[in-house]
């Protein structure tokens, strides 16, 4: 643990819960700093731009900047570039997906995509849902973001991606392929873009079915922090078992100092 060099970083749940900070979260962030160790904020929200998302964070005291996030909407733009199977994209998502998919070359269109790319969209209609799923039937490739069912909110649990990844795939008769956690792709986009290899990292996260599994599934070492989602109860009943189980994020840098 004392060789990691760098640290992919869930969100909710991991430096904060729903509207408020996790209190040593700030500390972590400024150790990171600090010990000039690398780190990316890794998340499944497609719907916020990388800026969005470290404002986000700056208000909760946590230093953040734009090229410390990945997106599983910069993870799918990426993956349409590196196909090079065209760029036309019919997008059922929200800013930060459309922006991401744009900023990469894509053009936005509903007319003959190359892929249909799907998030989450609080603006979902039967419309959209017939678009994708005709375009899906003529060849069209499927992306999404990723399979996360529902959100937390202070409402209740609400229809995440994952919900509309559902309908969409019951419509069209076909399975996407997923960008984010749990998928390994993820994982392995963050490591290319710190430049460090596997053994040198960690993934930290509250998540055992997303964080802790895309970790498993990249072969990246990983802490299961029990701030949120999952607890140490959970474990055995999981396929993804976590190398280490942490309180907090205090204990996690005990144990790598």
């Amino acid at each position: 643990m004392k060789r990691t060099e760098a640290f992919l970083l869930d969100l909710d749940g991991t430096l904060y819960r729903g509207t408020e900070v996790i209190p040593d979260a700030p500390d972590f962030l400024r150790w990171l700093i600090e010990t000039d160790r690398k780190y990316l904020f890794v998340t499944n929200n497609s719907s916020r731009r990388p800026e969005q998302v470290a404002e986000h964070l700056r208000r909760f005291g946590i230093p953040a900047e734009a090229e410390h996030v990945l997106t599983p909407s910069m993870v799918a733009a990426q993956y349409i570039k590196e196909q090079g199977a065209g760029n036309r994209v019919y997008v059922i998502g929200e800013e930060g997906l459309r922006s991401a998919l744009i900023e990469a070359g894509c053009e936005i269109t509903d007319e003959q995509p190359d892929y249909v790319v799907q998030g989450i969209d609080r603006q979902f209609t039967y419309e959209k849902l017939m678009t994708a799923s005709l375009r899906i039937q003529s060849g069209a490739i499927y992306l999404a973001t990723n399979v996360d069912k529902a959100l937390p909110t202070e409402k209740g649990l609400m229809p995440g991606a994952g919900s509309l990844l559902a309908a969409v795939a019951t419509a069209s008769g076909c399975q996407p392929i997923v960008m984010g956690k749990p998928e390994a792709r993820m994982i392995d986009h963050a490591l290319e873009m710190l430049g460090v290899p596997k053994e040198r990292a960690i993934v930290v996260g509250d998540n055992l079915e997303t964080d802790i599994l895309a970790g498993v599934n990249a072969g990246v070492r990983t802490a299961l922090v029990l701030s949120g989602f999952s607890k140490r109860d959970h474990v055995a009943e999981t396929d993804g078992k976590p190398t280490i189980i942490v309180d907090s994020l205090s204990d996690l840098i005990r144990l790598v100092e």
